[in-house]
């Protein structure tokens, strides 16, 4: 029988994880709400344990959704069911970024990713490997401030960022800091531009180091908070 041509399969040998465990003790953007866990049902008193957790909208792994930039964009619970299973194409910055830690990607550096890896597919989520995972039990080294507040890591740059939108018809982008923009960047250009289309920015991400350049499959859990402004999110890459 004959597959209809709407129809879409997945071949995979590999599930991994992309989202870091959430604990109390997490990397905390300033001024974001704590994690919180507390018990409310115990099994020898209650007979089933359950816990009542709190965090912000944008803490731990998670998807920033536009009306958190803008006043008329839609909130997360608005996302196609759809659009949150997208192949991934991972670029690896991490020779670059461990030179210069507010390095920020460039269209050259899509250009020689491809060359060696092919065109990024139209509809793809880019994902940047920065290396930066590895700091995530570390806060002042993951925000890496300096004596004057500022924070210094990697992200994408606003003309690749255009480049992959315009140019390469990606459905997003994510990455393994707490922000697609750089450290030094307080304008969150990058952010701005994703959502204003509106697609996909996942933040905080891990075991990027796993992942091939082409052939992943990601599914993008998510919270549907009625209005979020984003959510944390269990993201599965299928390779």
């Amino acid at each position: 029988m004959t597959k209809p041509q709407t129809q879409k399969s997945i071949n995979y040998t590999r599930v991994l994880h992309l989202s870091h465990i959430i604990d109390a003790d997490i990397p905390q953007w300033a001024g974001d709400p704590p994690v919180e866990f507390a018990t409310v049902a115990e099994l020898p008193k209650d007979g089933y344990y359950l816990r009542r957790f709190s965090l912000g909208e944008h803490s731990a792994t998670h998807i920033n959704a536009p009306n958190s930039f803008y006043s008329s964009g839609i909130g997360i619970d608005q996302y196609p069911a759809q659009s949150l299973v997208v192949p991934a194409a991972v670029i690896d910055i991490r020779p670059s970024v461990a030179v210069n830690p507010d390095y920020v990607l460039t269209i050259a550096d899509i250009l020689a990713w491809e060359e060696q890896f092919g065109e990024i597919r139209s509809n793809s989520l880019v994902l940047l490997h920065t290396g930066w995972q590895d700091k995530w039990l570390d806060q002042n080294a993951f925000f890496n401030q300096d004596a004057e507040g500022i924070m210094h890591f990697p992200g994408f740059g606003s003309d690749a960022t255009i480049f992959l939108l315009k140019e390469r018809q990606i459905a997003g982008i994510g990455i393994d800091t707490h922000g697609v923009d750089s450290g030094e960047d307080t304008t969150f250009a990058t952010n701005r531009l994703v959502l204003s289309q509106p697609r996909i920015v996942l933040e905080n991400l891990t075991n990027l180091e796993q992942l091939p350049p082409q052939g992943t499959t990601l599914v993008i859990g998510i919270l549907r908070l009625r209005g979020g402004s984003g959510s944390p999110a269990a993201v599965m890459a299928l390779f």
